[in-house]
């Protein structure tokens, strides 16, 4: 593990307390490592969401037609949350107490492929100027992750349900319901 934010070093952090309490005491932790989750719901402060809200807000002439984005060159893998739900019912029901078990999508893209995926799914998308906002670049960002969860789902059995640009089309779809 080398966490690259104060959100990933708890992350490291709370997979070590996990662990020890495991072994110390006996507790039954099972540790899980969802990587990037997205769909309806995800709050704005996700890169997708935050895209899917500026489009929405485009769509109803709410602001002009221009995303603020930050580093579009990162490689994230997604997984739905309905999936991930899925996943984490079994992990309980399957998962052995003190173990790890990496939890990832199929869909390995650049946050570009996303962000384009987004705009070829909304009416207006094609209309849309991207500006890069300084204030949105990380002083240190994880450019690729690519998680191997094999271990997770030979266990399982379970494989994503969702495709990313169904998630995303679901995602755009909740923000046009709340603007």
């Amino acid at each position: 593990m080398r966490p690259l934010s104060p959100y990933a070093v708890s992350k490291a952090a709370e997979d070590m307390l996990g662990y020890q309490y495991f072994k110390s005491y006996g507790l039954k932790t099972i540790i899980t490592r969802a990587f990037n989750i997205t769909g309806p719901g995800r709050g704005e402060v996700f890169a997708e969401s935050s895209f899917a809200k500026q489009i929405v807000e485009i769509e109803k002439n709410m602001k002009p037609a221009v995303i603020f984005v930050g580093n579009l060159d990162s490689v994230r893998t997604y997984a739905d949350v309905r999936d991930i739900a899925r996943a984490y019912w079994l992990v309980l029901s399957k998962g052995k107490p003190g173990e790890i078990y990496n939890i990832a999508g199929d869909s390995t893209v650049t946050i570009k492929k996303v962000l384009d995926t987004l705009l070829s799914l909304s009416p207006v998308g094609s209309k849309i100027k991207i500006k890069v906002d300084k204030k949105l670049l990380r002083p240190s960002d994880s450019i690729s992750k690519i998680p191997n969860d094999r271990k997770f789902r030979k266990m399982t059995g379970w494989r994503p349900e969702f495709t990313l640009e169904q998630s995303l089309s679901d995602l755009l779809d909740w923000w046009r319901a709340r603007l």
